[in-house]
């Protein structure tokens, strides 16, 4: 492999690099508003580095959303890509969509110790499988499973919009609320940066408070200040997070650890370790001691999703008529 395009594209951004020879090259970050479709993007962030579209090779783009058929339709955002016109478009033969949290699954099995953050030690399991999940735009889940030979296989899925567990009077009375407003309401309507803002207000819609933040940021903000209100929903957000991990940590058995990414934990980490989500995290009953043991890590990377596609190019044959991907050629 000479040269080849990665992306990580979520709701609000796209990570953009060149993959070289196993590394990372020109990490850039593009809103996905600023540009009409990933095609305005990626001529946008080539031209800024200088780069020629004729020269690579292959591009991988992780996608937030299933993954399958010609057309793809993002989940969180208003681009849509068309895969045999996006390789006429752009003079490119060779493209490789994948899940955007099997992309950060791959990324995530190449991290230094460095990059990641204990949230609770355990026993790793090295034949089970590990959980991958975060919040950001969206609520991504991804499932890596251990290879026999050797390895790992990323599993996609789309766990994020599963329902929301309720476990407490308290957390009845928000899902009320919600509901009343949502009709169905997912682990993704309050587990992301929109989910923040929803649930702040509705927790102060219950406590007849006055609301005073707009945007996940001011909320986060706000609690690492010392603001009341804000503090118990931030602790809320982290309890349901624990709750829908360890669901999914109990239906895979991810006894080999679970992962938490995404681009909103890190920015209060040590809120997150302080919280209550450890302790519904292991609250199943009669299984908590199944969790008791599964170490839980915070990804500290900057770009393990990038890294991931890159991952998923040197895994994936060029033309493997089993991958999800079209030849220009075929169009």
């Amino acid at each position: 492999m000479n040269l080849s395009l990665v992306g990580d594209i979520g709701g609000t951004n796209a990570r953009l690099a060149l993959w070289r020879d196993g590394r990372l090259e020109s990490v850039r970050v593009l809103s996905t508003a600023a540009f009409a479709g990933p095609e305005q993007a990626i001529r946008g962030y080539l031209e800024a580095i200088g780069q020629r579209a004729d020269e690579l090779e292959r591009v991988c783009l992780a996608c937030a959303g299933p993954v399958s058929g010609d057309e793809f339709r993002f989940t969180n955002n208003h681009w849509v890509i068309s895969r045999a016109s996006f390789c006429r478009e752009l003079g490119l033969r060779d493209l490789l969509l994948i899940n955007d949290f099997s992309a950060m699954a791959l990324g995530v099995t190449c991290l230094n110790e460095h990059e990641l953050l204990s949230v609770r030690p355990g026993v790793v399991v090295a034949d089970c499988p590990r959980l991958v999940l975060g919040p950001g735009t969206g609520l991504g889940v991804g499932t890596l499973l251990p290879d026999p030979r050797g390895g790992w296989h990323a599993l996609a899925g789309e766990g994020g919009h599963v329902d929301l567990p309720v476990g407490s009077e308290r957390e009845a009375a928000l899902w009320s609320y919600l509901h009343r407003q949502l009709g169905h309401v997912s682990a993704e309507n309050l587990l992301s940066g929109s989910g923040l803002v929803s649930l702040y207000r509705a927790s102060c819609a219950l406590d007849g408070k006055t609301l005073r933040f707009d945007s996940a940021a001011d909320v986060t903000r706000a609690a690492l200040s010392g603001d009341a209100q804000a503090i118990a929903v931030l602790e809320q957000f982290c309890t349901w997070l624990g709750r829908v991990a360890g669901n999914a940590a109990l239906t895979l058995g991810a006894r080999g650890g679970v992962y938490l990414a995404g681009g909103m934990l890190p920015r209060f980490a040590d809120f997150l370790v302080a919280s209550g989500f450890l302790a519904a995290f292991q609250a199943k009953g009669e299984m908590s001691g199944y969790l008791l043991h599964i170490p839980v890590w915070l990804v500290v990377a900057e770009q393990p999703g990038l890294l991931g596609a890159g991952l998923a190019l040197q895994r994936t044959p060029a033309g493997d008529p089993l991958q999800v991907r079209v030849l220009a050629d075929d169009a």
